[in-house]
């Protein structure tokens, strides 16, 4: 098997890389705008699999290629990146004190065959105050960031007080349920080939 990861994300890289699979990063050049709405708890897997049909080189036959997708849904508002600093802050300020969802969406693209799935993760954060909101806004830039926050950076340490699900999703991979997935579809092509054997 040979993946093929495409993400501008260093987190998805980096946790990528932590399994121990061998993977190259491709690009994609597609509009992540959904042109037909959908629940907030779809929207993330629905974006990895725009991404994975965006995709226009021709796959070999044992490529996977993998696309993800994270937004936080508060209330019913999906969160995606901040645009601005005052983007930032507002997000930061309409999650503090309460209970939200992580969504990753991933997508799995082989020459023959797609399939996708979503992780969810309840994360709860502590009432913070307007400076504490400001310093990290100011110190971390998090506008790569759903949510405009990384749970592995200062704010996740001081501000999080629980967490229900993967704490990898909220930073962007689902590993164990990728993992599993990945294995599924090793296993799928096995019973195949021996189908025909």
């Amino acid at each position: 098997m040979q993946l093929l990861l495409a993400s501008k994300s260093p987190r998805r890289r980096e946790l990528l890389g932590q399994i121990g699979i061998p993977f190259s990063i491709v690009d994609i050049d597609v509009d992540e705008h959904l042109t037909t709405p959908v629940p907030a708890s779809q929207v993330a897997e629905s974006l990895a699999v725009l991404k994975a049909e965006g995709y226009t080189q021709q796959l070999g036959c044992g490529q996977v290629l993998v696309t993800a997708d994270t937004v936080v849904v508060c209330g019913s508002r999906v969160l995606g990146k901040p645009v601005t600093r005052e983007d930032a802050i507002a997000m930061l300020d309409s999650l503090s004190g309460r209970t939200h969802q992580v969504y990753t969406g991933v997508c799995l693209r082989t020459c023959d065959r797609i399939s996708h799935f979503s992780e969810c993760t309840q994360v709860r954060f502590r009432s913070m105050d307007s400076a504490e909101l400001v310093y990290y806004v100011d110190k971390y830039k998090p506008y790569d960031k759903a949510g405009a926050y990384g749970i592995q950076e200062w704010i996740g340490m001081v501000g999080i007080e629980a967490i229900e699900g993967c704490y990898y999703n909220v930073m962007g991979l689902p590993v164990a349920r990728l993992y599993k997935e990945l294995k599924l579809l090793v296993d799928a092509d096995e019973a195949f080939v021996h189908q025909l054997s």
